[in-house]
């Protein structure tokens, strides 16, 4: 998770140097559900192709000359606030504050320059590190492994361990050790939990721990909530450690550990008998550095434009949305009355747009198709 803090937020005593921890913060497009989400926190993919309408408050424009150019103002001279990340290693793997000294510069220097807060990150494996529902909680939040390895909590890596399968897997057998497999979102395969509960309780014991900040106009003004690897709701299809994808791979389908397998059989099952849509799966697809023309599935006339691609696609693609639903109606349920907006990311992969298959998008998670 990862929190948006006001510049004279406080947490901090200046002679200690172990502090909150922080999750990662992660590119892509952020999206703040505060105000689409009502009753329901259900998320929906939109066609690409849809159009929406967006309101514009009426604002007056007086015209100032400024080194020849011309800027507009708002009649009430509002402005719109910045807020800087810090560098996703701002705390180390021990949990200490990596050079508070120079820490405590930049954030006086942002301060001058009227910078509105930051955004730092509470890492799951740092908060839990201890042990099943051990919380060590000094601040921000992502239940992912970030680019500069901070890794999952040491309990939890044990009990992938033990059972590989928790993890994504790919088509070959490669291993993902970024994020917990939503296949297993509702099986307790975590110490007697799920994986939805285990980041539940991590949302509740912050939200116990801080409480008294969440909310207020000088401190915590929004929760992102990590829904998958690098906090975005996505499946890691492109990753880029020991070079195994690079830039413009098309990357690969990430559903082959044995909880992902069994719900394809079961939603083969129920669509229309079509069992041996179970064991299909996604032949020739291709691997990570392809281009989709190289491939059976994603070329233009491939088997992604075949009722059975089709079903596969949708298979895949619901099976993230209703992640993300769980995820983020137990974070409206956890911080509900807190004032805390709620917000989550979505990854922006646009390399292979224009071609019909759309197939880097497919991979990660078929949003924009």
């Amino acid at each position: 998770m990862t929190l948006t803090l006001r510049s004279s937020t406080s947490f901090v005593n200046p002679k200690e140097t172990k502090t909150f921890k922080f999750s990662d913060d992660f590119s892509g497009t952020t999206l703040c559900f505060s105000q689409i989400i009502k009753a329901s926190c259900r998320l929906r993919a939109k066609n690409s192709t849809s159009m929406q309408r967006v309101s514009h408050d009426k604002i007056s424009i007086s015209d100032e000359k400024l080194h020849g150019l011309t800027i507009p103002h708002a009649e009430n001279n509002s402005k719109v606030p910045v807020y800087v990340m810090l560098p996703l290693d701002t705390v180390d793997h021990g949990s200490y504050l990596k050079k508070p000294k120079a820490m405590n510069a930049s954030l006086m220097a942002l301060k001058s320059a009227g910078v509105e807060g930051v955004m730092v990150d509470a890492w799951w494996g740092l908060v839990e590190k201890d042990g099943p529902l051990k919380y060590n909680c000094v601040v921000a939040m992502s239940e992912t492994l970030a680019g500069f390895s901070i890794p999952l909590p040491p309990w939890v890596l044990e009990e992938i361990s033990k059972n590989p399968d928790l993890v994504y897997t790919n088509r070959s057998g490669r291993r993902n050790p970024e994020y917990i497999s939503l296949g297993c979102d509702s099986i307790p395969v975590l110490w007697g939990q799920t994986p939805i509960q285990a980041y539940t309780n991590y949302m509740r014991s912050f939200r116990d721990r801080f409480g008294d900040y969440l909310g207020r106009v000088i401190v915590v003004l929004e929760i992102q909530v990590g829904m998958g690897p690098c906090g975005e709701l996505r499946y890691p299809s492109y990753p880029e450690s020991n070079g195994t994808w690079k830039f413009p791979g098309i990357g690969e389908f990430q559903c082959y550990d044995k909880y992902m397998r069994a719900s394809l059989e079961e939603a083969a099952a129920a669509a229309m008998g079509k069992k041996e849509w179970g064991k299909s799966e996604s032949h020739d697809s291709g691997q990570y550095m392809q281009f989709p023309e190289e491939t059976g599935f994603f070329h233009a006339y491939g088997m992604w434009n075949t009722e059975y691609g089709q079903f596969f696609l949708e298979w895949y693609s619901g099976k993230l949305l209703d992640h993300g639903d769980k995820l983020l109606s137990a974070a409206k349920g956890t911080f509900h009355g807190t004032g805390t907006k709620l917000s989550g990311k979505i990854a922006s992969i646009h390399w292979h747009y224009n071609t019909g298959s759309h197939a880097a998008e497919q991979t990660k998670d078929n949003f924009s198709h």
